[in-house]
């Protein structure tokens, strides 16, 4: 399939995902869509929500409709790295033998959801982290890639704190989105209720084969972006850190803001998002509505910004306006 015509089926792809995904999901469309665009750019995603909203069942439903293969670690306190990326294990071979045999762990998956990430401590994060950015696992002095593709999709509970272990400002950038998963509003509560007190459904079904995804993700670096639309990208990334050329609420809110990471993931996503729409170049509109996605976790507030009740959000709301072309 040429590249013209691979574009034109995406908007076909997209509409069976979500069409598979409303049998099982209600509402959550700007979730689902920001975990497609995720998957397609090849990023990985921090959900963060309270508990009881589905983040788990997204995420795996999403997993089942395009055949990938599906992990799930839950992170606790007591979790060792080589729980996640695998151990050396002692066997005897056919002839008597006895050798280390690499038993891969449960890092070794197309999409892992990393259940309450922040509840693990910092060496077993770091070890995941590692295969996040290396898409490889060093084990006994031997490298073993991970499959391809692999994405993590990481859930943290925002208001349980005890306990916790709080992802480092520098991991956290690894991230190419934070995804926040709020309350659904009274009709989708209802239609869950309905839907989640009657006789069990069958799980999702594939629509989408891996090599569809692959092919798509092969796509979205070639996609045309103009200058002007990356300038703005660049311009909004570097207004969120504090200095001359930012607004004075930045030099009053922020601590720290989005390095050049922030700006290059920030094109990307609205590459994927240009695919996922169907069209076949970028619009700076993709970039004003990933903007939040991609920055809110890479600005850092300082304690009187926090304690007034500014967010992230609010700061990226007004920049935006100020990098417009």
């Amino acid at each position: 399939m040429d590249e013209v015509k691979l574009v034109e089926s995406v908007r076909d792809i997209r509409k069976k995902i979500e069409d598979a995904l409303a049998r099982d999901i209600v509402g959550q469309k700007d979730v689902v869509e920001q975990l497609l665009i995720a998957l397609f750019a090849k990023g990985h995603v921090l959900i963060v929500g309270v508990p009881g909203l589905a983040k788990t069942m997204i995420v795996k439903a999403l997993c089942n409709t395009m055949s990938l293969q599906f992990g799930r670690i839950q992170f606790t306190p007591d979790l060792m790295p080589s729980d996640i990326t695998g151990t050396d294990i002692l066997s005897e071979s056919k002839e008597g033998l006895r050798e280390f045999r690499f038993l891969k762990g449960p890092l070794f998956c197309n999409l892992l959801l990393a259940d309450e990430l922040n509840r693990t401590p910092p060496k077993t994060q770091a070890a995941l982290l590692q295969a996040m950015q290396e898409g490889a696992v060093t084990a006994g002095g031997r490298t073993f890639e991970l499959p391809r593709p692999f994405m993590v999709f990481a859930t943290q509970n925002p208001i349980e704190q005890g306990g916790t272990y709080p992802l480092p400002e520098a991991q956290l950038d690894r991230f190419m989105f934070q995804v926040h998963i709020d309350y659904p509003n009274l009709s989708d509560e209802l239609e869950i209720v309905r839907q989640t007190t009657v006789e069990v459904k069958e799980a999702v079904k594939s629509v989408v084969s891996i090599k569809e995804v692959i092919d798509i993700q092969n796509i979205v670096p070639k996609v045309p972006c103009a200058d002007y639309i990356i300038e703005g990208a660049v311009k909004l990334t570097r207004m969120t850190r504090p200095g001359k050329d930012s607004p004075d609420f930045v030099n009053e809110s922020v601590r720290w803001g989005a390095g050049p990471r922030a700006a290059r993931m920030l094109i990307y996503a609205a590459k994927a998002r240009a695919v996922l729409l169907g069209r076949y170049a970028v619009d700076f509109e993709d970039v004003v509505a990933l903007s939040k996605g991609v920055l809110r976790h890479r600005i850092i507030l300082n304690f009187d910004a926090s304690s007034k009740g500014i967010t992230p959000d609010a700061i990226v709301e007004k920049l935006v306006a100020k990098a417009r072309p």
